[in-house]
């Protein structure tokens, strides 16, 4: 596989092992807030916004959706190496841009700006840059636009869409919540639901109680977290994990704990809601970031100001 067009080493970050790392790449509006830029690009045309970005190129992005999850990242990383100096099995995050390196200036001046650990900032002018994930070795990619995503999901890349919104400053440490069905786990119990109704569903966890659930699409990034999290104390773990379901504890909770408990998974904190909004437990919670499969409880994440990712 080629490398992109042009890859900027950040020089100012210690450069990760990507075999050992849990590599994240985000899109630059996933990252920041370009929703203008994206307006002037989409209406006045590409040059039109290559003129903008350069004349821009110091003025710092405001931050985005995915601003907060990365600095709590960063937390996480400055947390293991306190405690373990030559550890590898860190975060490493990189941008992948469709700008040019030219009007990508903007991009890398605003991370350093924000002292935010980015290792590199890739410019690709290919119109599907999700071929170059698997050559960084990308455990989890986010983006604001659905073909991406899409795309990357295709390749086996832990993909989820973000939707730009005001975020509030945030606290640490980084505070990162599930959704069971399609996003942790596998739709296979969504399909019986869609097929044969609650009833049916009931029935089907209950004779597969004993049988592990499938993998969701975000099963590998949420065990490699899991596995950082056990260089800590439950106390000391700058690393929280939550599981929030539309899953009723009653009837489909015990299958859903079996198989975080064959997978080895340790989560936090678990609320199965059966079937009651997110959004009011999202509030208490404040994740820098909800992932989840249903566009209903993405909006309602919204409303309470939780920055949310959603896997289609």
């Amino acid at each position: 596989m080629a490398e992109p067009e042009s890859t900027i080493i950040n020089t100012d970050v210690k450069q990760k092992d990507p075999s050992e790392a849990l590599v994240i790449a985000v899109t630059t509006r996933a990252i920041f807030n370009l929703e203008e830029e994206h307006k002037l690009y989409m209406e006045k045309g590409k040059e039109e916004y290559i003129r903008h970005q350069r004349a821009n190129q110091d003025k710092p992005l405001p931050p985005g959706t995915a601003f907060a999850f990365i600095q709590a990242v960063q937390y996480v990383n400055e947390k293991i190496l306190e405690s373990n100096p030559a550890e590898k099995d860190l975060f490493d995050i990189l941008v992948l841009s469709n700008n040019s390196p030219e009007s990508g200036m903007r991009i890398v001046n605003s991370a350093k700006h924000y002292g935010l650990e980015i290792s590199k900032f890739c410019f690709v002018s290919d119109e599907d840059s999700t071929q170059y994930l698997k050559s960084h070795r990308v455990k989890l990619f986010l983006s604001a636009d659905r073909t991406d995503v899409c795309n990357a999901l295709r390749r086996g890349v832990s993909s989820a869409l973000i939707f730009q919104q005001e975020v509030q400053a945030s606290s640490t440490p980084l505070r990162v919540v599930f959704d069971g069905d399609a996003v942790l786990f596998s739709d296979e119990t969504d399909q019986v639901f869609q097929e044969q109704g609650l009833e049916g569903a009931l029935q089907y966890e209950r004779a597969m109680e004993a049988v592990p659930m499938g993998e969701g699409p975000l099963k590998a990034f949420a065990m490699h977290l899991g596995k950082m999290r056990k260089k800590f104390s439950q106390e000391k773990s700058p690393i929280r994990t939550y599981l929030v379901t539309a899953r009723s504890g009653r009837d489909m909770g015990i299958r859903a704990i079996k198989t975080l408990r064959e997978w080895g998974l340790a989560i936090d904190e678990a609320f199965f809601m059966d079937g009651a909004p997110k959004g009011p437990i999202l509030a208490q919670i404040q994740p820098h970031i909800f992932f989840d499969d249903g566009l209903h409880n993405i909006q309602g994440a919204q409303e309470v100001g939780v920055p949310s990712a959603w896997v289609p």
